[in-house]
Formats: structure tokens, C-alpha cells, sequence
């Protein structure tokens, strides 16, 4: 199975940016879409953004549209979210999902079987 690993996250100020990495092991890792979703405390884990195998497709959650890019690197085993123009609202922590499929719906976290530790990001006012 596949073995997920989040890094690159932090503080960050109003306005700034964070460039997030999940680096996968363990099986082949275009066979796999991997999704983005992040969780506040008591509130549930949201979609953020899910990218296709080969990258060719990603759908983002309407609250980060046009400020948060995915992008993955098969060849290198990992997929970056570069998160732009942050915002309060945005603190949260964030994981990284692999799954067979695609999906890409607010509720979509638990149809992916494998997920990361998960990385802070917290954006001050």
C-alpha cells in the first residue's frame, strides 16, 4: 500500500503564502489520486483540492479557488499545494489522501483509504 508523508507547513502572516508537500512511498504512485482536505478543531475534515493520477485533472473546494494550486510529480513521488493570499480562515490542519478513484465532493474524505499524519498551518491576522 501506499505511505503518505505532509510537510511544509507553519505560520504565515495574513496575505502570505505556504507551498505544502506530501511525498509518497511504498506502491506506484500514479495509480493513485490524492486529495487534499484540511480540519479545524471541532469541525469535520473539508475538501480542499483532488488531482487526478496523471495530474491532468484537479478540482478545488470554491474557498480556495483562484488562491490554492495543486500539482504532482509522478516521477518524483510527491504533490505540492501551493496555498496564496491566506487567510485566517485557513488555519487548519492539513493531510494528504490517496485512493484508487478520484472524488471530489465536500464530503468526500472517506472515500479515500490512505492519508498522512497531517501539517499545521496557522495564518495570523
Amino acid at each position: 500500500q501506499i505511505q503518505l508523508v505532509e510537510s511544509g507547513g507553519g505560520l504565515v502572516q495574513a496575505g502570505g503564502s505556504l507551498r505544502l508537500s506530501c511525498t509518497a512511498s511504498g506502491d506506484t504512485f500514479s495509480d493513485y489520486a490524492i486529495g487534499w482536505f484540511r480540519q479545524s478543531p471541532r469541525k469535520e475534515r473539508d475538501f480542499v483540492s483532488a488531482t487526478s493520477r496523471s495530474g491532468s485533472k484537479t478540482y478545488y473546494a470554491e474557498s480556495v479557488e483562484g488562491r490554492f494550486t495543486a500539482s504532482r510529480d509522478n516521477a518524483k513521488n510527491i504533490v505540492y499545494l501551493q496555498m496564496n493570499n491566506l487567510t485566517p480562515e485557513d488555519t487548519a490542519v492539513y493531510f494528504c489522501a490517496a485512493g484508487t478513484e478520484l472524488f471530489y465532493s465536500d464530503n468526500s474524505w472517506d472515500m479515500y483509504p490512505y492519508w498522512g499524519q497531517g501539517t499545521q498551518v496557522t495564518v495570523s491576522s
